[in-house]
């Protein structure tokens, strides 16, 4: 069975790249750890892969703003390559920096195929201090989004981020994107009902923890399912009865079942 070609993408000040690599490889994706500069010279191409992660960390010391210098750095080197890669069918995700990098390329929200322009943002914790613990994420279960298929329950996993407020000045990009069902996962306490801090860590509208664009195929998300992928992950996994996998595989097993299904098959 042919195994789909993930490129998980590096940059200055990029750590989470093993752990992108280890859930995509558990997935059953082969995973290629590509540096940015690589892409911009052209000695790699992302016509060779299907999936294209952008994993969290501290991109460039998140210097003028979590995610900007790279976002940056891809839209003047690289972004008709990512386009390309939409327009092909394949998948995008990113994880906390990476969601960072989306929103500010302008991959997010992608009103009506348009992935230049930025219309969100991610900004300060209203909590004023860096938020690393695990919380409860709901899923919307009538949006389109690939990675999240499958999941009709509310989730366990972590945030790491100083930066993670999901914030729209335009009341109508929010109302827009609320109606196109392109909120997927949203922060909820461990009922499953919407509340404040500290549920919601960082503030975001609407308690918004990711976002897709209008195609499902293009995520991001704050909250790090990587790192629940064993059930050993699990802070409380020696006191109860959970399953035998974490529940953040099924973000990766979706985006590796469908682009063997859907892009590998063409």
């Amino acid at each position: 069975m042919n195994k789909p070609k993930v490129c998980v993408l590096l940059a200055a000040g990029i750590n989470r790249d093993y752990d992108a690599v280890y859930a995509f490889e558990k997935a059953g994706a082969h995973v290629e750890r590509v540096h940015v500069n690589t892409l911009a010279s052209c000695e790699k191409t992302l016509k060779e892969y299907q999936i294209l992660m952008f994993p969290g960390g501290f991109s460039f010391g998140d210097d003028i703003a979590s995610g900007k210098i790279l976002a940056n750095k891809l839209k003047y080197k690289l972004l008709e390559q990512i386009i390309e890669f939409i327009s092909d069918g394949k998948l995008i995700f990113g994880v906390c920096n990476g969601f960072q990098v989306m929103v500010k390329l302008g991959l997010l929200p992608g009103f009506d195929g348009d992935y230049r322009s930025q219309l969100t943002t991610l900004t300060f914790n209203d909590s004023g201090k860096f938020e690393d613990r695990w919380v409860y994420l709901k899923v919307n279960t009538n949006s389109d989004c690939i990675f999240t298929k499958g999941i009709d329950d509310f989730l366990y996993v972590p945030v790491c981020h100083g930066e993670g407020k999901f914030f729209i000045e335009e009341k109508e990009v929010l109302d827009r994107i609320i109606s196109n069902n392109q909120v997927v996962i949203q922060y909820c306490d461990g009922e499953g009902n919407f509340a404040g801090y500290p549920f919601n860590p960082n503030g975001s509208v609407n308690n918004i923890a990711g976002v897709s664009d209008e195609t499902g195929r293009v995520f991001g998300m704050m909250p790090h399912p990587e790192d629940f992928i064993r059930i050993t992950h699990h802070p409380r996994w020696t006191r109860g009865d959970l399953p035998e996998k974490g529940s953040g595989l099924k973000f990766f097993l979706n985006a590796v079942e469908y682009a063997r299904e859907n892009i590998l098959s063409d």
